[in-house]
């Protein structure tokens, strides 16, 4: 590989990680939403979800959830798509009916 494409990719990474640092939010839900939910998305042993799970996907746009049930990005974080989309409803909330 040459040294351009080689310095644009670290460059494309050192972007990456200064965003990462700023907070991850994904559809509404920002780092502490996602992180009450990791437990309850997680496998081999999910729980169900914390009332502070709950508060934060009440807030979050469900419809954007739904958009990354077929994504490679919720395995990538550790997170099991099908658990994800159970949550609305075990926090007796109305999932989109696309979803």
């Amino acid at each position: 590989m040459e040294m351009g494409k080689k310095i644009v990719i670290l460059v494309v990474v050192m972007v990456a990680m200064l965003q990462g640092s700023r907070g991850l939010s994904l559809c509404g839900v920002n780092e502490d939403g996602l992180m009450a939910c990791k437990p309850s998305v997680t496998k081999p042993d999910p729980v169900e979800p914390s009332p502070e799970c709950c508060e934060a996907i009440s807030g979050a746009d469900l419809t954007c959830l739904c958009s990354y049930k077929n994504s490679v990005m919720l395995p990538a974080l550790g997170i099991d798509p099908d658990l994800a989309m159970e949550l609305p409803a075990k926090c007796n909330l109305t999932p989109p009916t696309e979803c």
